[in-house]
């Protein structure tokens, strides 16, 4: 039986961040930093904070870091706003620094997940923390989220709790944990907060302050766009919902009977007699006189997700659940979720209604220092020591122009945080912030090192049409290629560029952010503007493999994309009389690459005259489309099926070895790699890739190592005190003439530096020519 025809959904609205009636005590006035001690508070004037945000990094005042956007977002809405940074989590104490919240604790672990920022792709501790004061690492704890929920509880038991940012949003669904090798429960089950924010969270944040301060219960805010929270059995407010389950949305194979929602049920009885005789049975459905089904609004309606306790032991079902949560990710049409946590179910509502570019312009007009927190200078009253932030100077004279990304790479986490739809700050917003930089912050050289964001060049693109863009749930716009809806034009960013490098005092613009290289291809123009103005030597591009099969399961473009972006960019560096350098990035160990895949890809790099020095292997972040594939070894992005004739399975990267051959072969210049990748290629049927000429792989012969390794980064810099040079020592036979190669952390050719003399060996090394 047909259904009701659907018209074409139309975007939900949402009201204005600068709709609200600002709160009483914006009377106060913006801070020059948010208080994060008692006596700031007393300089400012108050007695008591109304919202204070526990957060794992440094406090940094700058739109680049999440605790100072909500910050001062919350203060443009009037309400006075203290900063908890990486507190000291063994007791409550330093939770009761500002004293109790008159509306709720806002808790957040950093601008990183707490799990990825502590440990490496091999689960090693890492010995840094580029959030921190001095780079010191061990500042924050493990699962930050849950740790700083359970301090803050202890405070102060009776004031509400709002978790958020990238580790909440990441984690807000029963999800796949990579450091524990197992499906833990959805963060806001085991942090036992009230409230789970997820996404950017000013509109929901804002909403919900509001409502606090007008004494709503916090039990009551069951309706905020871009929150997740918990019900128990019988709740009246879940009255007037339809509950559809996830297996009727994209059913995985048979699971049980299942009533489908879009059925025609024969009613022989009364409704009331039916129910009578069934209590628990599916309610009918109502049939209008046409014959034809009427379905709920899918406002109206969940998603029932499988349960917890399913999906931990069911990786089938996982990556089913996985496969809808990406289904139900556009804010035009995604429905509620359900998924049932013990005796309680876990409700995350749609995700939050994208900014519009007068919001953006508002959050990022805001009256930032643009600075470290004060607490943290040296005894000279300065942040370039030894308390410099790395993270903060890596943004310090940056600007970001938009936020989202529509390019839908499974192994990434921002559309899962902020979604595809791009939200674009306008022009004048981006000069005057590069003009507050240039007059304000210390140590501006004239050098804007970034205007950009999670991608460089997708400042106002979008659907051609707000009809389709709502309707659409395809979670890639440029794969498996550019969607014709698709509108790519680059004149505004064209427009921006040239506006704001004719800024007095700007001397030149960098484009550091990941350049997505097949948009680009679209507009030569670009192309040209970019390559002629805003490269500093050598630009980072990110085409992540060479071969098909870890290619498709990225949902990235092939690599002929990038060898036409090539031709491209060396045809305008070639034009503007530059010798600049592109410098491609991969993935060793991807879900769905073989070892020959990444034999090939070494192959390439070694044609090419590429040497990745800094080498990225993949890292299952939590609730990524990857991470299902790695732990359910199923394709989510062709459907989940328990008939494997019909799903496809995917080959996983597992074992400690298997992920160093992987990594080995980008680093195949590594002579520590050699022996592993004798071993390997033989066993492949390779063996004619080893030898010592210029079409071999590897050499056969063996240095002397000590089992380290020395990057291309480090022979390219220059000590404060050179060493003294070694004694020379003969090549080894053999040993293949050294050409000029590219470095992936520089990309230009070695220099020479002064510290050793050209063609000095160093020990155990051949020979430099």
């Amino acid at each position: 039986m047909s259904a009701l025809p659907v018209s074409a959904p139309k975007a939900p609205t949402a009201k204005a961040l600068t709709g609200y009636r600002p709160f009483w005590a914006k009377r106060f006035g913006p801070a020059p930093f948010l208080p994060m001690s008692r006596a700031e508070m007393e300089q400012l004037g108050w007695d008591s904070c109304d919202i204070i945000i526990v957060t794992g990094d440094a406090y940094v005042d700058h739109p680049s870091f999440g605790m100072a956007v909500i910050g001062r977002t919350l203060e443009a809405q009037g309400f006075r706003v203290g900063i908890i940074a990486q507190p000291d989590w063994n007791s409550a104490d330093a939770f009761k620094a500002l004293g109790k919240p008159n509306l709720f604790f806002g808790v957040a672990a950093g601008n990183m997940d707490s799990m990825i920022n502590r440990y490496t792709a091999d689960r090693k501790i890492r010995s840094d923390d580029a959030y921190t004061p001095g780079g010191e690492g061990g500042k924050r704890p493990d699962r930050a989220t849950l740790v700083y929920t359970q301090r803050c509880q202890e405070a102060f038991k009776d004031v509400p709790i709002v978790i958020g940012g990238i580790e909440a949003s990441l984690r807000r669904i029963a999800h796949y944990d990579y450091w524990q090798d197992k499906v833990r429960r959805s963060v806001l089950v085991d942090s036992k907060a009230d409230l789970l924010v997820y996404g950017n969270a000013e509109r929901a944040i804002v909403e919900i302050a509001h409502r606090l301060a007008r004494r709503e219960p916090i039990e009551s805010l069951t309706d905020v766009r871009g929150t997740a929270f918990m019900r128990r059995d019988n709740d009246p407010s879940a009255e007037g919902w339809f509950e559809l389950d996830s297996t009727e949305v994209d059913r995985p194979g048979r699971i049980d009977e299942l009533i489908s929602p879009y059925q025609e049920i024969k009613q022989e009885t009364s409704c009331a007699t039916a129910e009578a005789a069934a209590p628990d049975a599916p309610k009918p459905i109502t049939i209008h006189k046409t014959g034809r089904i009427a379905l709920p609004p899918r406002e109206r309606t969940v998603v029932r997700l499988p349960d917890y306790e399913v999906v931990k032991s069911d990786p089938v079902l996982y990556a089913h659940a996985n496969r809808v949560l990406h289904l139900e990710t556009n804010p035009g049409n995604a429905r509620a979720l359900v998924q049932r946590h013990g005796d309680r179910d876990l409700w995350v509502n749609p995700p939050p209604i994208p900014l519009s570019t007068p919001e953006m312009d508002h959050v990022f007009d805001l009256p930032y220092a643009r600075a470290p927190h004060p607490s943290y200078a040296d005894e000279h009253g300065s942040h370039d020591g030894a308390t410099k932030i790395p993270a903060w100077e890596m943004i310090r004279f940056s600007v970001n122009i938009m936020r989202g990304c529509f390019g839908g790479c499974t192994f990434c986490s921002i559309t899962e945080h902020e979604g595809r739809i791009i939200q674009s700050r306008s022009e004048d917003s981006v000069i005057r912030e590069i003009e507050e930089m240039r007059d304000k912050v210390k140590g501006f050289t004239g050098i804007v090192s970034d205007l950009g964001g999670p991608t460089a060049n997708m400042y106002r693109i979008g659907c051609k049409s707000p009809e389709i863009e709502a309707a659409c749930r395809k979670p890639s716009c440029v794969y498996p290629g550019i969607c014709p809806n698709l509108n790519t034009s680059h004149d505004p960013l064209i427009k921006m560029y040239r506006r704001a490098r004719a800024l007095p005092g700007v001397k030149k613009i960098l484009i550091g952010s990941g350049l997505r290289y097949d948009l680009a291809v679209q507009s030569p123009e670009y192309v040209k503007e970019l390559v002629t103005h805003h490269v500093g030597g050598y630009l980072k591009i990110a085409p992540e493999h060479t071969e098909s099969g870890p290619l498709s399961k990225m949902m990235k473009p092939g690599i002929g994309t990038y060898d036409r972006f090539k031709q491209m960019f060396e045809a305008a560096s070639a034009a503007a009389g530059k010798k600049q350098y592109l410098i491609p990035y991969f993935i060793a160990a991807h879900p769905g690459t073989s070892d020959e895949d990444m034999m090939n890809l070494a192959v390439w790099l070694k044609k090419n005259g590429f040497r990745a020095d800094q080498v990225q292997t993949f890292y299952p972040s939590p609730m990524a489309t990857a991470t299902a594939m790695y732990h359910s070894g199923r394709n989510p992005l062709k459907g989940i099926s328990r008939d494997e004739a019909r799903g496809e399975k995917v080959d996983i990267v597992r074992g400690e070895r298997r992920r160093r051959l992987h990594k080995a072969f980008l680093r195949y210049h590594d002579a520590n790699n050699w022996p592993l990748l004798r071993e390997a290629l033989k066993a492949m049927g390779r063996a004619d890739l080893i030898g010592n000429g210029k079409h071999h792989l590897i050499p056969s012969y063996q240095p002397l190592t000590d089992g380290s390794y020395e990057s291309a980064r480090r022979k390219n810099s220059t000590g404060a005190k050179a060493a003294p040079a070694a004694p020379a020592k003969a090549a080894k036979p053999g040993t293949p003439r050294k050409g000029q190669v590219l470095t992936q952390h520089t990309g230009l050719p070695p220099r020479v530096t002064g510290s050793a003399r050209s063609g000095v060996a160093r020990p155990g090394k051949p020979g430099k020519r």
